[in-house]
């Protein structure tokens, strides 16, 4: 029987363990890492299919496609990815309730396995449509694995090290650009004749996750609360956490699953759907939260500068042939960055870092548009302060936005509301993405060197608006974070936020008020 006195105790912090290691590699390797590499190694092929497109035409009708025709051909292939990262976003959320996190994540390697067969065949079959299709599965691929995998991740790490593992999406992201500029060499699977196999070799991780995550557990909120098995939800906490079941863990499982239940909005459903989700007024700011940071991440023009990045080179004088080794350091960059940004997250906490990465960008934006302008006119020096632009809008990027951006939903909603949660802000990611790849090359045109005032002002709108609306979620449990939400909901008609602004307790939520059966205050050693 617990006594009173723990309430006030701290309860013990375990550090990272070889299963918890094991299981954030194994589930990103085939997640988050996807998304990168598949975001970055389309470019390398870029003529080669171009070129294919062209050939594959003129042999069904005997006549070929102008430049312009031929572009627009590339642009669907291009927009299949974040289209289907759109629809793999949307079916995301009833995956991860119907299948669990894990199995979902396993699942989701079936579209990549399909998109590659689709690539190595499209010669033979004489069909760009089928590269078209590929990218869309490729896409959906990435839609599902960038809403599920921050999500078992959150619910599998310790609430210390909730940051630094749901980073980790972050980290594997950047590596997958990285490694997908260096596999794209000319000198690899760049070539004119292996781009096929380029497209394909995104079946490597996938395989890699189908053989190694199956021997590491599921998400152990997700067993207790979604399933109601304890006995498996034990089991799995004494995996990740070295063989001891923490206590004060387990009986804020126990306590939101009790809450959940007693609720009103899930007498009938296990999980909130999106509209229900949408039309909950107690869940309203954490909404526009996530909403507008998944949004900002991807308009703030990140993705852009990539593109840029080759004319930036070129003007600085790099030889057209040795470009795409300059490229591979934009990646390194936003590799190196996250990885520095995971150690400090846990130091620095996710607002600042989120609002320091985008005050960051909007200021080299600045610095980069006077460069572009000065480098029109002939100034010297000015294609060199336009590349140090560019990795530094890059590591300002990696530092925040890139990996705390995935973290909070995570954070901020509870069991029934996570997964529709995920779906939301998914969808508003891939769509942001879809409209930047659309509208960037008229914005050039239109625009010309101030072609990056438009992100800048996304960065300093994002910076504003995510500084007055979230919260810092660093260390603090869900009741603790949904109380700082619920002052601010303070006006918009939330049903609970008055009972718990006027009564601050996280008492709910702490290890002296259940439990009764636990002997050990701490930890509960596992056999």
């Amino acid at each position: 029987m617990l006594s009173n006195s723990t309430e006030d105790e701290e309860p013990s912090r375990t550090s990272w363990t070889v299963t918890l290691v094991f299981t954030v590699c194994s589930a990103a390797i085939g997640g988050t890492f996807q998304y990168g590499y598949n975001l970055s190694m389309i470019n390398a092929p870029t003529s080669y299919i171009q070129t294919f497109i062209n050939d594959t035409y003129m042999e069904r009708w005997g006549i070929g496609l102008d430049t312009p025709q031929v572009t627009l051909a590339w642009t669907f292939i291009v927009s299949a990815f974040s289209l289907g990262g759109l629809f793999g976003a949307l079916l995301a959320g009833p995956m991860a309730v119907q299948f669990g996190r894990k199995k979902s994540l396993l699942l989701n390697n079936m579209f990549m396995l399909v998109a590659a067969v689709l690539v190595l065949t499209c010669k033979m079959a004489g069909s760009f449509e089928m590269i078209i299709l590929a990218r869309f599965l490729v896409g959906m691929n990435s839609g599902v694995s960038m809403n599920i995998q921050p999500m078992y991740f959150g619910e599998s790490a310790p609430t210390h090290l909730r940051g630094a593992v749901a980073f980790s999406s972050a980290v594997f992201t950047a590596f997958g650009i990285f490694l997908g500029q260096v596999v794209g060499l000319t000198e690899i699977l760049g070539g004119k004749e292996v781009w096929p196999y380029l497209l394909a070799s995104n079946t490597v991780p996938a395989l890699i996750q189908v053989l190694t995550l199956p021997w590491f557990p599921e998400s152990p909120r997700y067993l207790l609360i979604d399933k109601g098995d304890r006995e498996s939800c034990e089991n799995a906490l004494a995996r990740l956490r070295g063989g001891q079941i923490p206590i004060f863990e387990l009986e804020l499982m126990i306590r939101e699953k009790e809450e959940l239940k007693s609720s009103a909005i899930n007498t009938n459903s296990k999980a909130k759907t999106p509209w229900a989700l949408i039309k909950d007024k107690d869940l309203r700011t954490q909404l526009r939260t996530v909403m507008g940071a998944s949004s900002a991440m991807m308009l703030c023009g990140n993705d852009s500068i990539y593109f840029y990045a080759y004319y930036i080179f070129l003007a600085a004088g790099i030889p057209p042939q040795k470009i795409q080794y300059a490229t591979i350091g934009t990646g390194a960059s936003e590799f190196l960055s996250s990885i520095l940004s995971n150690f400090l997250i846990e130091h620095a906490g996710r607002r600042y870092l989120l609002i320091g990465g985008y005050s960051l960008m909007s200021c080299w934006s600045v610095v980069f548009t006077i460069a572009l302008v000065f480098q029109t006119q002939g100034v010297a020096g000015m294609p060199y302060l336009s590349m140090v632009c560019v990795f530094a809008y890059i590591l300002s990027f990696g530092l925040g936005p890139a990996g705390v951006t995935g973290i909070l939903p995570a954070e901020i909603f509870d069991q029934s509301a996570r997964p529709a949660a995920y779906m939301i802000a998914g969808s508003f990611m891939w769509f942001s993405l879809f409209l930047v790849g659309m509208l960037f090359p008229f914005i050039v045109n239109t625009l010309g060197d101030y072609c990056f005032l438009p992100f800048f002002v996304v960065c300093v709108v994002s910076a504003i608006f995510l500084g007055l609306i979230l919260p810092e979620t660093k260390g603090k449990t869900l009741a603790e974070i949904t109380l700082e939400f619920d002052k601010k909901n303070i006006g918009s008609g939330g049903n609970r936020q008055k009972k718990q602004v006027d009564s601050p307790s996280t008492a709910q939520y702490r290890p002296a008020t259940a439990m009764s059966d636990v002997e050990d205050p701490v930890v509960k050693s596992r056999e």
